[in-house]
């Protein structure tokens, strides 16, 4: 394997696979859909609320890599639902679908050998490339499966099995 190819198969692993983080799908998992608009004591946001956020900065580093007419969003306001906001099971769902499905869409751009890794993003800022988008998301990915598996340990929302 090549230098090139081991970066490429670094870069995946750090958006899915389990290594010295717990992943996304092991956060989610059998999460009780009671709680799914809880919040932890001194937490203003509910695991939903998380849940998006995760959908949404992931889905905005992916159209910032893929689109020439990127808009840039504003934050926080864009990156979070609003605080009294809800869901239901089906936008629950919604949003494991979609963070899943985008996510694998970054994982294609990652192992597409066409992919330039270090190219500059030609409407993006000075020294943005793919690499460094797939080096933010997967850390704040990470930094939040965990936290959504802090707050589930903290609420008591692991299976007994777990």
């Amino acid at each position: 394997m090549n230098q090139d190819q081991e970066l490429r198969k670094q870069l995946v692993n750090l958006l899915s696979v389990r290594q010295a983080h717990m992943t996304f799908e092991d956060a989610v998992a059998d999460f009780p859909p009671d709680h799914i608009n809880s919040r932890a004591t001194n937490v203003t946001y509910t695991f939903w609320h998380l849940l998006e956020h995760l959908r949404l900065a992931q889905w905005d580093i992916l159209d910032y890599i893929r689109n020439p007419n990127y808009v840039w969003q504003k934050w926080p306001e864009s990156y979070w639902p609003a605080e009294d906001a809800t869901t239901d099971l089906v936008g629950w769902d919604h949003s494991i679908e979609q963070f899943l499905a985008d996510r694998q869409s970054l994982v294609e751009i990652v192992q597409d050998p066409a992919t330039d890794l270090y190219a500059q993003i030609p409407h993006g800022s000075e020294g943005h490339n793919v690499l460094r988008e797939i080096e933010v998301i997967g850390a704040h990915n990470a930094y939040h499966a965990g936290e959504l598996g802090i707050l589930r340990q903290v609420m008591g929302l692991w299976p007994a099995n777990r």
